[in-house]
């Protein structure tokens, strides 16, 4: 019996002597954000660099309260943005806040072929002022949208603080195309087309189609806005194109099966 005592006593004493040095349960973890020092000066894990007074705060035991959460806007900040909206929202036409006019309706003439069904009076577009407010329909404007924000304000972007205004050269009139006796009526007399002779930078300059398209410092933008109307219109026609065009873009919405034609 005292061998078999004897015999347990010993078993007991080489298991806590096999045992590890540390229990298995997890650690929690410190409050203040500050590694195990165990893993930190092992180097398994490298701790961030902290300032002074962070690693003062975590000597102290201080649980830094800084929120995630973005600050709310203040009430003078909340009505100045209200306000921006409503006058936004109270100029919008062809439901686009960045499509500033006034609704006209429709537009009849005497000539078949000529009036538009739902025509709008443009001022602005994506804050782009226009030289004189321009008649057409609501999918010509969604195209001068693409266009100016995609193409026309990218390519000046780094001339004269960038783009401000477009000179309008003409928009709805009723007439045939390049006025010609008996040719067929424009796209102008649909209400689905618009040129723009000069383009205004907000450092008050003016670059013009006549004079721009072959001068070193603009022609390559112009080509470029040229270029960057193919597809938002359907026709894009430039000083390339004829003599009527020289000092001028012409865009229309008419659409072929073949694609944009582009000259």
């Amino acid at each position: 019996m005292r061998l078999l005592l004897l015999i347990c006593v010993l078993a007991a004493g080489s298991a806590a002597a096999n045992a590890p040095d540390t229990s298995k349960r997890p650690v929690s973890r410190p409050t203040t954000g500050a590694l195990p020092l165990n893993l930190e000066s092992s180097g398994a894990i490298s701790a961030p660099e902290r300032s002074p007074e962070a690693m003062a705060a975590t000597v102290r035991g201080d649980v830094p309260r800084v929120s995630l959460r973005p600050q709310e806007r203040t009430r003078a900040v909340r009505r100045v943005i209200r306000k921006h909206q409503k006058l936004r929202a109270k100029g919008a036409i062809c439901g686009d806040p960045d499509i500033q006019g006034e609704v006209v309706g429709r537009v009849t003439s005497g000539v078949i072929g000529c009036g538009v069904t739902q025509a709008v009076r443009v001022r602005s577009v994506s804050d782009v002022t226009l030289s004189q407010r321009a008649v057409m329909d609501c999918g010509t404007a969604q195209a001068l949208k693409s266009w100016i924000n995609d193409a026309a304000k990218p390519a000046l972007s780094k001339k004269g603080g960038g783009l401000k205004g477009l000179r309008v050269a003409a928009h709805y009139a009723c007439r045939t195309r390049n006025n010609k006796k008996g040719a067929r009526i424009s796209e102008h007399g649909k209400g689905r087309a618009i040129d723009i002779s000069g383009f205004q930078l907000r450092d008050g300059s003016m670059i013009t189609v006549l004079t721009g398209w072959t001068a070193r410092d603009y022609g390559q933008a112009l080509r470029d806005m040229h270029r960057g109307a193919c597809g938002p219109f359907g026709t894009v026609l430039g000083p390339n194109a004829d003599s009527h065009h020289r000092d001028h873009f012409h865009f229309d919405t008419a659409r072929y099966r073949s694609g944009s034609y582009c000259r």
